[in-house]
């Protein structure tokens, strides 16, 4: 089955072709996203209607071009898959819409899928997948959640922020210390130079919210106003905007570190995934790595280029789905706010494993 996926949640316009006749990281028969970060520069964040409005205009062409990459004709799909929520509920509208019509053009299935769930599944289009029940850091701009994954589509919450997102945390901060927008990239790339000036780590501690009590709920908004008395007592220098960089970030990954080791201890696993934005930090993955070896256990990543918004996860959370059997009618919905628990579980026709080794 050839899937595209749409994904136009936000300001990323993301599509791609996955293919369930090949295995592993093959599946995937061309992927395109394009940012809108230049658009929105301006502003300090995203806004809306010009997210919108922008993918109204690149949608088409990037679907013609990933069509292309992957040797394919429209006609020769046979489903669709796009972005359904959580997200800008306009920016949304715009990927259904497309869906829902080329799948009604081509009289072919489609199924609106759920944005989170593409990022948890994303780790599964690697070579050697992991196999459920394994515990989910879904890691982003806009959540940080610790996700029981019994089987797929059946899922637990295990704890959440009760505040900022870890990669809002970033973004915020980064803002706060005069970097450029997006802030979060910028700030995990200063704090990488704290080893080559006088920046160096442990310079600036920062505390571990939330750690020192039971519980696998996460907070960053303290340590947010930890970093901004931090940088408005300083000489504000280069070199201290990096030690305070390093700081944060160390605060953000032990954090992260350590509910994850507890989750996995709640839900007596050693199978670890981690998605989103955040899931391309290499200090995070670094920590998390050398966590998973001591404890006997495995962490498993997508690439870098799939922890950020992209159609790649949507077109393969939606070809599960699709190969089970499952799709929506003809009618184009979106859900800004959709709860992950409220999903089915996919039971497909096949054994997951099975499913990524057909």
């Amino acid at each position: 089955m050839k899937v595209l996926g749409i994904e136009t949640s936000c300001d990323e316009t993301g599509v791609a072709v996955y293919d369930t006749a090949l295995t592993g990281a093959a599946g995937l028969r061309a992927h395109a996203v394009y940012s809108q970060i230049a658009l929105h520069a301006e502003y300090g964040g995203v806004v809306p209607e010009l997210a919108s409005r922008d993918h109204v205009r690149k949608l088409l062409p990037l679907i013609r071009q990933t069509l292309a990459e992957a040797d394919l004709r429209i006609q020769d799909l046979d489903g669709v898959a796009y972005t359904a929520g959580p997200g800008l509920v306009g920016a949304l509208l715009v990927g259904a819409g497309v869906a829902r019509s080329l799948a009604w053009a081509l009289d072919k299935p489609a199924i609106g899928v759920h944005h989170m769930e593409g990022h948890l599944l994303a780790p599964l289009m690697e070579d050697d997948p992991p196999e459920p029940p394994f515990v989910a850091l879904l890691v982003s701009g806009g959540h940080t959640q610790l996700v029981a994954v019994d089987a797929i589509g059946r899922y637990r919450m295990l704890g959440e922020t009760l505040d900022d997102a870890a990669g809002e945390a970033f973004d915020k901060t980064a803002k706060m210390m005069g970097l450029p927008y997006p802030g979060g990239p910028q700030l995990a790339a200063l704090a990488a130079k704290s080893h080559m000036e006088p920046g160096t780590p442990g310079a600036y501690k920062f505390s571990r919210p939330m750690t020192d009590r039971p519980g696998l709920d996460f907070s960053f908004s303290g340590l947010k106003t930890q970093v901004l008395l931090a940088w408005r007592g300083s000489d504000q220098t280069e070199a201290t905007r990096a030690d305070i960089a390093r700081g944060f970030e160390d605060a953000v990954v032990d954090t992260l570190a350590i509910k994850c080791q507890r989750a996995l201890d709640t839900a007596d696993c050693n199978i670890l995934v981690v998605a989103g934005g955040v899931g391309a930090n290499r200090r995070l993955r670094a920590k998390l790595a050398e966590a998973a070896g001591k404890r006997g256990g495995r962490v498993c990543f997508p690439r870098p280029e799939l922890c950020t918004d992209n159609g790649a996860m949507i077109a393969f959370a939606g070809a599960l789905r699709l190969e089970a059997g499952q799709h929506d009618d003809a009618s184009v919905r979106v859900t800004p706010r959709w709860d992950m628990a409220s999903l089915p579980e996919v039971k497909p026709l096949l054994s997951h494993g099975d499913f990524l080794r057909s």
